[in-house]
């Protein structure tokens, strides 16, 4: 079995990247059979007759979607000549489909994440506990939330984030590493299922005095008081990767 491994970085949120890639397809000349799909994370794909599998797995960083992709193969032909087949005929025909594959999808997933909303969260910091927000009005009144809000067109991810809680929380805050990414539903994004994504990062406090302008109240909370929360449905699983900031930075 002979195995190459690719890795792309895309400019597009997880769930983005995902469905780009599926709409693309694979870079060969007969369509494959899917094996294995969890979207936004993971999908295989294979061909019996060309004994090839194709596998991609996605994760969401800071600066978009890590996309780990991985072809493995086998020749059908025996000893020398399988080997000769295989270094010189199909791994550099795999290795160039697969470049310039990936050039158009970086491209292609790219120009797609501008035309969904894309919603910004932070999860601020002092000490050993989190700030969050509890709603006031709208489908989820009363549940709380990590303070944040939609990305301007145009506007990056950390400018809108910083943006948002100004206006809603009056305080300047620095935004200091990517906590996590959520598929949003319509009823939260205001918009179609799967069009829109919640991507949260850590931040500290730079300044100002926290003002409740949007939300019914604002807590301090410690890690073992999140679960008891009625948290918006976006954020809750969002918790495990907070708890385990708070752990890091109440140690730093």
């Amino acid at each position: 079995m002979s195995q190459l491994r690719f890795t792309t970085l895309v400019e597009a949120p997880l769930t983005v990247a995902f469905d780009v890639a599926r709409t693309l397809g694979r870079p060969w000349p007969e369509p494959l059979e899917e094996v294995v799909s969890e979207r936004p994370v993971r999908d295989v794909y294979a061909s019996r007759r060309r004994n090839l599998t194709h596998s991609r797995h996605f994760s969401a960083t800071g600066a978009g979607t890590l996309v780990d992709e991985q072809v493995d193969w086998e020749t059908g032909l025996p000893g020398v000549l399988g080997a000769f087949v295989d270094q010189v005929v199909l791994r550099r025909r795999i290795t160039r489909a697969m470049q310039a594959h990936l050039d158009l999808y970086a491209a292609a997933a790219a120009r797609r994440a501008l035309e969904v909303v894309q919603v910004v969260g932070a999860a601020v910091v002092e000490g050993s506990r989190v700030l969050v927000a509890q709603r006031s009005g709208g489908p989820y009144d009363g549940c709380w939330e990590f303070p944040g809000g939609k990305v301007e067109p145009g506007e990056s991810e950390l400018a809108a984030l910083v943006r948002e809680l100004g206006e809603e929380l009056g305080v300047v805050v620095v935004p200091q590493a990517f906590v996590g990414e959520v598929l949003l539903d319509g009823v939260v994004a205001g918009g179609e299922p799967g069009t829109s994504t919640l991507r949260v990062w850590w931040a500290r406090l730079g300044g100002g005095e926290l003002i409740a302008r949007e939300h019914a109240e604002l807590r301090w909370a410690a890690a073992d008081e999140l679960d008891a929360l009625d948290w918006i449905p976006a954020d809750r699983p969002l918790l495990p990767a907070v708890k385990d900031l708070l752990e890091v930075v109440s140690r730093a």
